[in-house]
């Protein structure tokens, strides 16, 4: 994503595309036991019902956010993410995991240093239609997006998610709905590709 998305000051309520990739194009997330170590660090801090400690035995602070879409790459990852009320909490609460996950990667793989290509970028979105937009490029990162397990694609088209996911304040759409916004978006790319083809052989 090109760096001047970057919003060095962030409103409320407010939409934004939050992303972030591996310094020096590394692997960010190695295997699954990363991958779901980040979306535990995503519970403890926006549930509720969460009670993990500390060292000093005090539970950790939660953050009024909603994670409204997530894809979860080996280098990089997206997050959508709503904040309401205070335009400092979307701040607080990546600062939080991001710093969170560091320490967890450089303990369990021996690494030291910065983990992230910098501060993570956070677009904001400014109407439904681009909500809807960037929560299918989220989903389709991956190749074999509809099966992708470290995504919430699963919880768009009719699987329960975890209370901290609200899919229902970005997508309108029945599951069959989203699948079909889904397969619409990869039938006209197809489209256009075969268009191209046919263009370059005249």
């Amino acid at each position: 994503m090109p760096i001047n998305n970057t919003v060095k000051q962030f409103d409320s309520p407010a939409y934004y595309h939050v992303y972030n990739r591996g310094a020096g194009g590394q692997a960010v997330f190695r295997d699954d036991t990363d991958k779901s170590k980040f979306i535990s660090l995503c519970d403890r801090y926006l549930d509720p019902a969460n009670d993990d400690v500390d060292a000093n035995g005090i539970v950790y602070e939660k953050y009024e956010v909603e994670v409204l879409a997530y894809c979860l790459m080996d280098n990089h990852f997206h997050i959508m993410l709503y904040q309401e009320n205070d335009p400092g909490e979307m701040t607080k609460f990546m600062r939080s995991l991001c710093t969170a996950y560091t320490m967890y990667f450089n303990k369990r793989h021996a690494s030291q240093g910065h983990l992230f290509q910098s501060t993570y970028k956070a677009s904001r979105i400014t109407s439904e239609p681009h909500l809807m937009h960037i929560s299918r490029y989220i989903h389709m990162n991956p190749r074999s997006f509809i099966r992708y397990k470290w995504s919430s694609i699963g919880y768009y088209l009719g699987r329960p998610g975890p209370v901290w996911l609200n899919c229902e304040r970005v997508n309108p759409m029945s599951p069959s709905d989203y699948r079909e916004f889904l397969d619409d978006y990869v039938s006209r790319k197809m489209e256009l590709k075969l268009i191209k083809s046919q263009l370059a052989n005249l």
